[in-house]
């Protein structure tokens, strides 16, 4: 077969796979040509007796949760309060219950809702003191989470001489122990889902002892009885009884559940301690 024949033959291919797409999103945006949004509304400051104002949205196949609200924002009442920024799930600030459950607006598409994305509802995170609307306030959250000294410890870390630059030797396996813990971004899913944090709000929640774990695997970080000490405490690691609906809502994949339990088990003498502290390259050597 010649090669102008096999390109006809994927041309013609294609073309249906493209058509039969746009029969699709037709028949969508014909039966979804608008939904119902449901915002929560309430000023803390004011105290406003909450509401839930509706407002109908034109919708596309393609609009997530965030663009239904910025264009109610938009284009409806440009008094209602809400968090972004990134609009790819990079920044953690749109972190929101929606339709019941805690998720970034960004992140969330309308079409992948169970709900078909007829009716969508948002509100406040719970477990976090309420501000205006969507927002809530994070300090307790970001206060938890500076307890557990979430940076390097090591003098060898610091920069004395900038002339002399090099880095920490790290194995492939070294990394694994603690990459995906690092991939969290603060978006406090985790911690509005914990049914701890909703009745202690001492303890520190899954974020920040997830990444005590996380500072705590890392063979250049040499703090780890340090940090041990903090978590090891009645309000601390020992609270956590293992729910998982943290691991269950994150959007980036992480799993601060896991995290927990591998911290309780240096805690406990389970986990063998096999951390060798990395050492520095020595540049003068290559």
């Amino acid at each position: 077969m010649g090669i102008i024949k096999k390109i006809n033959i994927l041309g013609k291919k294609n073309t249906r796979i493209d058509n039969r797409k746009t029969d699709i999103a037709t028949n969508d945006e014909l039966i979804h040509k608008t939904i119902v949004l449901n915002v929560y509304r309430a000023n803390a400051r004011q105290s406003d007796s909450p509401r839930y104002d509706t407002f109908e949205i034109p919708v596309q196949r393609w609009m997530t949760v965030l663009d239904a609200l910025l264009f109610a924002k938009s284009y409806r009442d440009s008094s209602i309060g809400i968090r972004y920024s990134c609009r790819m799930a990079s920044c953690g600030s749109c972190g929101m219950k929606i339709n019941g459950i805690p998720r970034l607006a960004c992140y969330t598409k309308i079409s992948e809702l169970s709900s078909g994305g007829r009716d969508v509802t948002c509100e406040p995170l719970p477990n976090l003191p309420h501000l205006r609307d969507l927002v809530t306030d994070f300090t307790q959250f970001f206060e938890h989470h500076k307890e557990m000294s979430p940076f390097i410890h090591n003098d060898n870390a610091d920069i004395k001489d900038e002339t002399k630059l090099s880095e920490f030797i790290q194995r492939p396996r070294d990394v694994d122990r603690y990459l995906q813990f690092s991939y969290c971004i603060k978006c406090g899913l985790c911690y509005s889902a914990c049914p701890t944090v909703a009745t202690d709000t001492s303890f520190p929640g899954p974020q920040a002892l997830s990444q005590a774990y996380r500072y705590n695997a890392d063979t250049r970080d040499n703090s780890s009885t340090q940090r041990l000490n903090i978590v090891d405490d009645k309000h601390g690691i020992w609270r956590c009884h293992f729910a998982g609906s943290c691991s269950a809502v994150c959007p980036k994949g992480v799993d601060p559940a896991l995290g927990i339990q591998l911290l309780r088990g240096h805690l406990m003498g389970f986990s063998r301690n096999e951390k060798e502290i990395a050492k520095l390259r020595d540049p003068d050597q290559e």
